[in-house]
């Protein structure tokens, strides 16, 4: 007994023992069957969960925000290579465009020559038009053959469409071309009247295309005898007489036909050529003209 209070007058060994009690009983009652927690346990669980609330929330959100500004960025380098990929859809369409225009445009004067090549022995050099003059007094185009390729004065220029003009000076690279539209009888340096005649009436009709009205943006062709028998819708081409114009250039439609002087008539041409703004034409070479 003495020695029982001897030991519990030791303060360290005594509060020892006694928090020893307290944990033995704290497992005991913790290890039993319970049906609901004790109120210092529901403190210590609500306590964490709501100081994992307060911090959980934020840091989320915080963690969205920096996604969000991430995807934002992946998806402003996403349009920027759309806009790259559509600007280049954008030019290999024009690209395409005018690729596919002047395929189609080359095989249009494939064919013609070809089918032209069928009925007459005529050789056609490709020719690009460097630069066009519309002046009322000095219609020409410029065109990239010269004499080095075999051009000579007085060769007939064709489009697909039909007679344009004929080479009126050469230098080594560069042809001009004076257009039928600078065609003017009364003018001596105009270039000369064309021999025509109908397109299935060739030893029925003839007549001279001997000037270019401005004004109304029509050939005349004169001195058409008054029994020919030459009509609105006849093509007119060229008859080869002279042997200035090859023979069966097409030049244009008939509009109308009217008296001309004395026992003639006037038939007033439709130029199968429009003179537009032209990018390719065709040169003639005829057999005596060929390299």
């Amino acid at each position: 007994m003495l020695k029982l209070f001897k030991l519990l007058s030791n303060k360290r060994l005594f509060i020892l023992l006694i928090t020893l009690v307290l944990f033995i009983v704290v497992m005991g009652f913790s290890l039993g069957t319970r049906k609901s927690l004790s109120w210092p346990e529901n403190f210590v669980r609500d306590t964490t969960g709501f100081v994992q609330n307060v911090f959980y929330k934020p840091a989320g959100y915080i963690a969205g925000f920096f996604e969000d500004i991430g995807n934002l960025k992946d998806l402003a380098e996403e349009n920027e290579r759309l806009k790259i990929i559509a600007a280049q859809y954008t030019r290999e369409k024009v690209q395409y465009n005018l690729i596919a225009a002047k395929v189609e445009q080359y095989e249009k004067l494939l064919l013609f020559t070809k089918s032209q090549s069928n009925k007459y022995n005529y050789e056609y050099h490709y020719a690009q038009v460097v630069s066009l003059t519309t002046e009322p007094s000095n219609n020409t185009l410029v065109i990239d053959l010269g004499a080095r390729d075999g051009v000579k004065p007085n060769m007939s220029v064709i489009s697909e469409k039909g007679l344009v003009g004929i080479v009126s000076q050469v230098s080594k690279f560069t042809s001009t071309v004076k257009l039928l539209t600078m065609m003017d009888s009364s003018d001596p340096n105009s270039q000369p009247p064309i021999a025509a005649t109908a397109f299935g009436k060739v030893n029925e009709t003839f007549g001279m295309v001997e000037r270019y009205d401005q004004k109304t943006g029509r050939l005349i062709m004169t001195r058409i005898d008054e029994k020919d028998p030459i009509a609105e819708e006849d093509m007119i081409i060229s008859s080869g007489i002279g042997g200035l114009y090859p023979q069966g250039l097409t030049i244009g439609t008939v509009e109308s036909v009217e008296i001309g002087e004395g026992l003639t008539k006037t038939a007033i041409i439709k130029p199968a050529a429009e003179f537009e703004d032209w990018k390719n034409l065709l040169v003639v070479f005829t057999p005596e003209e060929e390299q």
